[in-house]
């Protein structure tokens, strides 16, 4: 099946990232090269454009989309490392990072990845196949609480505690092998009225294992941090998020990095040391235009924030 992805927010991503010449562009979920061809393009084989997905077959695309052009590094891993990744190249900052953290329509539509309740097939997940956890692992072994944790916390659906319980049920019996399965079971534990409206019972349960089996959260959370870090001031930090909980995580750690003192509200004199590190560029998300989820209905949820790292002073006042 080759590999297939729309990007979407496409020209507000280029718009976003403030592309120059000369200059060096970090996309660290590359997929399938579409918003990387569009920075290549923009570069016109000057500086450098670094790509990372930890996903084989989206870098053998990558190599494809991107064949023409020569300024492009091209690494097989997951974003967490491109420290290391920069460290290897001698670079200590770049001039723009990108990150979507959508799953690519293709993982989607390739059975037997596991990722979709459409298609019937082992329970795996796995953004990287070299991982040792699988969603089919975590259905089998977790325990009921672990479940529930996950399918609430991650999912944030209304019937967690009774999916978590017919999962364990249903493995008395026998192993829960596939993603049908899988759905066979959601379906079973969520009431018939609630099955009648809404998404699909079972899309907020493979979302929250989708997440579980890649560390998606916690990788985010500790990443946004160090992006700021090895931004050149004047940088952008441009993530495109797809659901709630990602989206909490970037608005959050925005929020932060705006800041310029953390001390209790009550607290006269400032002890916290913090400095203000990023102009927020967007202060509300940029969401796809109408015109846009038309033609790519996978683009509807996708919000994308945007922020620039700053020159930070080390003079700093004790008031808050």
């Amino acid at each position: 099946m080759e590999f297939k992805h729309v990007s979407v927010l496409y020209n507000e991503v280029l718009e976003n990232l403030n592309i120059r010449e000369n200059k060096i562009y970090m996309d660290a979920t590359i997929g399938g090269a579409g918003h990387s061809k569009g920075i290549a393009k923009i570069l016109n084989n000057s500086g450098l454009l670094i790509g990372i997905d930890q996903d084989k077959d989206a870098i053998k695309k990558s190599h494809e989309v991107l064949s023409e052009y020569e300024n492009v590094k091209l690494f097989n891993t997951n974003y967490k490392n491109f420290e290391e990744i920069l460290d290897s190249l001698h670079i200590k900052k770049v001039d723009g990072i990108l990150l979507d953290l959508g799953v690519s329509s293709y993982q989607f539509d390739k059975g037997e990845r596991g990722f979709s309740y459409r298609f019937d097939s082992e329970l795996d997940m796995r953004m990287d196949k070299t991982l040792p956890l699988t969603a089919k692992t975590i259905v089998n072994e977790y325990s009921k609480d672990e479940l529930y944790r996950i399918i609430k916390e991650y999912g944030e659906e209304n019937w967690a505690k009774r999916i978590a319980e017919f999962i364990v049920q249903e493995r008395k019996i026998k192993k829960i092998n596939t993603t049908f399965d899988l759905v066979e079971v959601i379906k079973k534990a969520v009431p018939k009225g609630a099955r009648r409206d809404g998404p699909h019972p079972a899309k907020r349960t493979f979302q929250a294992l989708r997440i579980e089996v890649n560390d998606e959260l916690n990788v985010l959370k500790k990443s946004i941090y160090k992006f700021v870090e090895r931004l050149n001031p004047g940088g952008r930090l441009a993530i495109i998020s797809f659901h709630s909980l990602e989206d909490r995580i970037v608005k959050n750690a925005f929020r932060y990095l705006y800041s310029d003192c953390v001390c209790p509200p009550e607290q006269i004199i400032c002890t916290c040391d913090k400095k203000r590190e990023i102009e927020i560029i967007t202060r509300k998300p940029i969401v796809p235009t109408k015109e846009e989820i038309k033609n790519n209905n996978r683009s509807h949820s996708a919000k994308l924030r945007v922020a620039e790292k700053l020159e930070v002073s080390h003079d700093k006042e004790n008031n808050c």
